[in-house]
C-alpha cells in the first residue's frame, strides 16, 4: 500500500506560482509512475503532467510550458511546480501513483490516490 499525502495548496493571484508537494508512505515510489490530476467544479478528473521511474514526463496542453513535474526518490516526495497562474487551473489537484513504472495517461492505471489539494487563481 501506498499513502499520499498532497501539500502546497492555496490562493494565489493570476501570474503567481505554486509548488504542490505530494509526500508518499508506505512503499518507495521509485518504481511508480507518478501524475497530477486536478478536477474542477462540473468538470472530469484530468491529468496534469505524469512522470515514469525513468524521468519521462507527460503534460496537457494546456499546462505544457507553465508547469513542471519532479520526483525525490530519497524523500519520497514527488512535485508539480505551476508559474504563470490562469484563473482557468482553479482546482482540486490530487497526486496518483500507478504500479506501472512506464508513463500512463489513463486514470485507471493509478492505482494510489491523495485527497486533493485545493488550488484557487484570482484574477
Amino acid at each position: 500500500q501506498v499513502q499520499l499525502v498532497e501539500s502546497g495548496g492555496g490562493l494565489v493571484q493570476a501570474g503567481g506560482s505554486l509548488r504542490l508537494s505530494c509526500a508518499a508512505s508506505g512503499r518507495t515510489i521509485a518504481t511508480y509512475t507518478m501524475g497530477w490530476f486536478r478536477q474542477a467544479p462540473g468538470k472530469e478528473r484530468e491529468l496534469v503532467a505524469a512522470i515514469s521511474s525513468g524521468r519521462n514526463t507527460y503534460y496537457a496542453d494546456s499546462v505544457k510550458g507553465r508547469f513542471t513535474i519532479s520526483r525525490d526518490n530519497v524523500k519520497n516526495t514527488m512535485y508539480l511546480q505551476m508559474n504563470s497562474l490562469k484563473p482557468e487551473d482553479t482546482a482540486v489537484y490530487y497526486c496518483a501513483a500507478s504500479d506501472s513504472g512506464i508513463l500512463t495517461t489513463t486514470p485507471s492505471r493509478y492505482r494510489y490516490w491523495g485527497q486533493g489539494t485545493q488550488v484557487t487563481v484570482s484574477s
